[in-house]
C-alpha cells in the first residue's frame, strides 16, 4: 500500500512451519481442499467478521486511534490550528508535542512517511483551534488537471521539484491524476502568471533539469541497494535492467542503466501495461478468486488493491514490515514473512471467508458485511486499512479490463 500510515495487534501469526509455496498454474489451483480444511480449523475461533479491527498502515505502534481521546489531548484552545516548522523539528516530534498521532498529522498535511519537512513550513494540526485574532491560513495546494506533471507544477509555482516530491511523499516514478491535491512546500505559493498564448505546432519539450539521468557511475562503497534508494528506483528493476544477480558486487567506475517507466498519459484512471511478472500475478489473483467462488466485483477489488499496493509485484519490502503482493504486515497477524510472501496464501487472505488462513485475526473481503454494495475504494480500504484509501479508485477501470482479458 505507496504509498502508498497506526493500535497494533499483539497476536502472533501462525506458529507452524511456513507452508510450501504451491506452483503457479494458469487456471487450476488446488484450493477446494484448502477451503474445507480452513472451515474445520476455524471451528472454535471467532468468526472472521468479528475479528478485531486493525490499525491503518503507517499508524505508530502503541498510539491510540483517533477518537474521543482528542478531547483530552490538551486544554481547550491549547492546540493551535497550525504550527510553523522550526530547525530540528520532525513530524513525529511535532505530533508528540501536541498529543497527535504521526499518521493523522501526515494525512492532514498530505505527507507520506518518507516526506521531509523544513524550517518555515506550516503544518495543519488536526483538531486545532485558530487564534481569535487571525484566521488559520490554509496550506497551499494545487489541484491536478489533465496534462499536469510534477515538474510543470514545480516550475509554475517556483518551487524546487525535489522539495515538491518530498512534501507529497512521491518519487520521480509516481503517477498523479486529475483531482489529486498536491501540497506546495511554500506557504502562500501562487502560480506564475500564464504566458500569452503563442501558436505552436507541437508541445514544448520538457525542461532538461526535470529529466532524470539515464545512467549512473558507481562510486567507491556504492551498493545496488544504496543506488536504488538514492535514485528512487525499484531495486529489482535496477538489477534487472543491468542483468545483475540478487546480491551483486559493484566496481567503482562501473556504469549502470537507471530504469525509468514509460511516460503514462495523465487520466482519471490508470492505464498500465502488464509486464510478464504483473500478468502472472494478476492471473493468480483471478484464478484464486474463481476457485473460491468470488464474484467478478470482488476480483476487480482484489486486482485494484494489489495494483495500488505493490504494482502487482511480489515485493520483499514496503512500509515498515509490509511485504508481498498486498503489502500485508506480519506484525498485524497476516502471517510470517515467508507466508505473506507466498502470493497464493496472500491472495487467499485478502479474499478471506471460509478459506481465511488467519481466522479471527485478519478480515478479508468476504468477511466485510455488505462489501458487495461498497465502492471499490471503500471495499479495498476495509481490508487494507491504507492511509491513502482514495488511491484505489484510479485502478477500477484498469482492473475491470484485466479481468475481462484474463478471464
Amino acid at each position: 500500500m505507496t504509498t502508498r500510515p497506526e493500535p497494533d495487534f499483539e497476536r502472533g501469526a501462525d506458529r507452524g512451519a511456513p507452508a510450501s509455496r504451491p506452483s503457479l498454474r494458469s487456471r487450476a489451483i488446488a484450493l477446494p481442499l484448502a477451503v474445507m480444511s480452513s472451515i474445520a480449523v476455524a471451528l472454535g475461533f471467532a468468526q472472521p467478521a468479528d475479528a478485531a479491527p486493525q490499525p491503518p498502515k503507517g499508524q505508530a505502534k502503541g498510539k491510540p486511534a483517533a477518537s474521543g481521546a482528542k478531547a483530552t489531548r490538551a486544554v481547550a484552545g491549547a492546540v493551535p490550528a497550525e504550527v510553523t516548522v522550526a530547525d530540528g523539528d520532525t513530524v513525529s516530534g511535532i505530533a508528540e508535542r501536541y498529543g497527535l498521532s504521526t499518521a493523522e498529522l501526515l494525512a492532514a498535511n498530505g505527507l507520506g512517511w518518507s516526506s521531509l519537512i523544513f524550517p518555515g513550513q506550516r503544518l495543519v494540526l488536526p483538531g486545532g483551534t485558530a487564534r481569535a485574532s487571525e484566521p488559520a491560513p490554509e496550506i497551499a495546494r494545487h489541484t491536478v488537471v489533465a496534462g499536469d506533471t510534477m515538474g510543470g507544477i514545480a516550475e509554475r509555482y517556483g518551487v524546487d521539484l525535489a522539495q515538491l516530491l518530498s512534501a507529497n511523499g512521491l518519487g520521480r516514478e509516481s503517477l498523479i491524476f486529475p483531482g489529486q491535491q498536491v501540497v506546495l512546500p511554500i506557504a502562500g505559493a501562487t502560480p506564475a502568471p500564464a504566458a500569452a498564448p503563442v501558436p505552436a505546432p507541437a508541445e514544448p519539450a520538457a525542461s532538461a533539469a526535470d529529466e532524470p539521468p539515464a545512467e549512473v557511475t558507481v562510486a567507491e562503497g556504492d551498493t545496488a541497494w544504496d543506488l536504488a534508494e538514492r535514485l528512487d528506483v525499484d531495486l529489482d528493476a535496477l538489477l534487472a535492467a543491468n542483468r545483475l544477480g540478487a546480491d551483486p558486487v559493484l566496481q567503482p567506475g562501473q556504469v549502470l542503466t537507471i530504469p525509468r517507466p514509460a511516460t503514462v498519459a495523465l487520466v482519471a484512471s490508470v492505464n498500465a501495461v502488464l509486464t510478464d511478472e504483473m500478468r502472472q500475478n494478476a492471473q493468480l489473483v483471478v484464478d484464486v478468486g474463481r476457485a473460491l467462488g468470488v464474484p467478478d466485483r470482488g476480483i476487480v477489488i482484489a486486482l485494484a488493491a494489489a495494483a495500488q499496493e505493490s504494482g502487482l509485484r511480489n515485493v520483499h519490502h514496503g512500509d515498515r514490515d509490509s511485504l508481498g503482493l498486498f503489502q500485508q504486515r506480519p506484525s498485524q497477524g497476516w502471517g510470517t514473512p515467508e507466508q505473506v510472501l507466498d502470493p497464493v496464501r496472500a491472495t487467499t487472505a485478502f479474499y478471506g471467508g471460509a478459506a481465511n488462513p488467519n481466522p479471527g485475526v485478519t478480515r478479508g473481503l468476504l468477511d466485510i458485511p455488505g462489501w458487495e454494495s461498497m465502492s471499490v475504494t471503500d471495499a479495498a480500504q476495509a481490508v487494507q486499512l491504507s492511509a491513502y484509501p482514495s488511491y484505489y479508485a484510479k485502478w477500477e477501470a484498469q482492473a475491470t479490463a484485466w479481468l475481462s482479458e484474463l478471464g
